[in-house]
């Protein structure tokens, strides 16, 4: 009798404290319509037609194509800003893209929904994950499981949430462990060995775990560094805090708080790569090994997404899923290098999707993927072209703002070929591509210590005559080639967009927004010495809207 008394007064005690704990939580269910959706198929797709946000958001992509700067085949959201993409995945035939969505009835932050077949013509979906009882829905991974997608984000004013679904396309999500977060914020004046933010989940041996990003204070005069704070656990719902994850991580600033992690396989030799976001550098990556017993991420090489500062025109967050042979699916978001401005505020935009993968020597290299070539159209090519050194060599039958370029370049003993594009006739405006042959940083961390990185930039301080348009700082980036490998550039020009990849090797991406309806041209010099443009072919690029 004494036992089923203090279980009584057990049960009753949590039964109140629980009333307590949901009186105390505001309330921040969201504004913006919400669907339960049928769990086939083809119920699905019948229900989609009829929905009324995919409808409204039709409308609003049309009424946005006006914007001169609206891209035509990079993803933008179907109405206001987007931000951090999140949980990319691949689910029963479809790539599924998640990213902070700001509803303009309800402007905090819901997770997008979009997919795809091929990675780059995308279909907008309904809002996937809700706010409530978190005020915002921030950012966040996925894992797939055989027989459901686990999400796993972080929710302001409440901690690490958890939510799954299991139907055909990812339309209806529940919120695990009663809807209440699984790792909780700190309570007032509760100091905690960890921080709760942005977390990136996996599984090992039947277990799941999870890093949170933020910072540690292990830099100089204790100043703060990256930290990824790893916790396993064996239902989703009960977290156990291990330990600081990275180990000999060199590879940051001084203030970067490892934000936004996907921690994913890579290549045939047992690597790992963490792809992340710093709040003050932007997207950022280390490969390293994965000590499976001490579950530590022993760190060997890193590098940049974005290089240079975080904000004007960069390259923002990452969000990361395998291809199934040995590579890593990466796309991110570029911040706005102008005030928000057009009706709902559009500014962010997803860059394309690029194909990580490792050299024989553990280099990062990255190309473009996804079904490009299924935008092409009006091919202009040429071969063989003798640039004389100095001289601006105006490429007329090349033209446009929204664009692919490919071509290769002989530079035999010119150091710097410069390339102009989105450039006016008089060149009021031009955004300048420059890759430098061996100007980028010595070698010295091969044994044998010969050779020199080349270099790839966009300066875009003459991009454009708007009075409101920030200029980034030139975004400069190593490239390795080998003695006489030609120069190989894939440029994609897209209304305030130009992402120009070396080799299948380096990428760099910024944003710039002429502001001349005529500024389409492109333009090319070789510096110092004759070059030789082996050959170019350039496309005009259909819009995927």
């Amino acid at each position: 009798m004494m036992k089923k008394k203090y279980l009584g007064l057990i049960v009753g005690y949590l039964i109140g404290m629980e009333v307590v704990y949901s009186q105390n939580q505001k309330d921040y269910t969201s504004k913006v319509p919400q669907t339960t959706f049928s769990n086939t198929l083809k119920k699905q797709e019948k229900e989609l037609k009829e929905n009324a946000l995919l409808k409204r958001f039709a409308q609003s992509r049309q009424e946005l194509s006006v914007d001169k700067h609206r891209p035509f085949y990079h993803f933008i959201s179907p109405e206001g800003r987007l931000n951090d993409p999140n949980g990319l995945c691949y689910w029963q035939g479809n790539w599924h893209l998640f990213y902070q969505a700001y509803p303009p009835e309800d402007p905090r932050q819901h997770w997008g929904h979009a997919m795809s077949k091929d990675l780059i013509n995308w279909k907008d979906l309904p809002l996937a994950i809700y706010p409530n009882p978190e005020s915002k829905v921030f950012s966040g991974t996925t894992y797939v499981e055989e027989n459901r997608v686990i999400a796993m984000y972080h929710g302001t004013d409440a901690g690490t949430m958890v939510a799954v679904s299991d139907d055909p396309l990812l339309l209806n999500w529940k919120k695990l462990n009663d809807g209440k977060p699984v790792i909780a914020l700190p309570k007032p004046g509760e100091k905690l060995p960890y921080n709760v933010f942005d977390p990136n989940i996996w599984k090992k041996d039947g277990v799941y775990y999870t890093v949170l990003a933020g910072t540690r204070p292990i830099g100089p005069g204790g100043k703060n560094m990256r930290a990824e704070f790893l916790f396993k656990s064996s239902d989703l719902e009960h977290w156990e805090y291990m330990h600081p994850f990275l180990e000999d991580d060199v590879y940051g600033l001084v203030g970067d708080d490892g934000a936004c992690p996907y921690f994913w396989p890579i290549g045939d030799k047992g690597k790992y790569i963490l792809l992340h976001f710093s709040h003050k550098s932007g997207g950022k990556y280390l490969i390293g090994d994965y000590d499976k017993q001490r579950d530590k991420f022993v760190v060997t090489d890193g590098g940049n997404f974005n290089h240079g500062p975080v904000s004007r025109g960069g390259v923002h967050a990452p969000s990361a899923f395998p291809d199934g042979k040995g590579g890593v699916i990466a796309l991110f978001n570029m911040n706005s290098g102008k005030p928000l401005g057009g009706k709902n505020g559009f500014s962010e935009l997803m860059t394309l999707p690029r194909l990580l993968t490792l050299d024989e020597k553990g280099r990062l290299e990255m190309k473009p993927v996804g079904d490009i070539e299924s935008l092409r159209k009006d091919k202009v090519e040429q071969q063989n072209v003798v640039l004389p050194a100095n001289k601006e060599i105006v490429l007329e039958k090349v033209k446009g703002d929204a664009m692919e370029i490919n071509m290769e370049i002989d530079l035999k003993k010119s150091p710097v070929i410069e390339l102009n594009v989105l450039r006016s006739p008089n060149k009021e405006e031009y955004t300048r591509i420059i890759f430098y042959k061996d100007g980028g940083y010595p070698d010295k961390e091969s044994s044998d210590r010969k050779g020199r990185y080349s270099a790839i930039a966009i300066d875009n301080s003459n991009g454009s005559i708007l009075p409101n348009v920030w200029p980034r700082v030139t975004e400069t980036a190593d490239v390795w080639l080998e003695k006489n490998e030609p120069v190989k550039l894939r440029i994609f020009i897209d209304k305030s967009v130009v992402e120009v990849f070396v080799n299948d090797k380096q990428c760099i991406s910024v944003r710039t927004y002429p502001g001349r309806d005529d500024s389409k041209g492109v333009s090319i010099i070789a510096k110092g010495s004759e070059a030789l443009l082996k050959s170019i072919q350039a496309w005009q690029m259909k819009s995927i809207y």
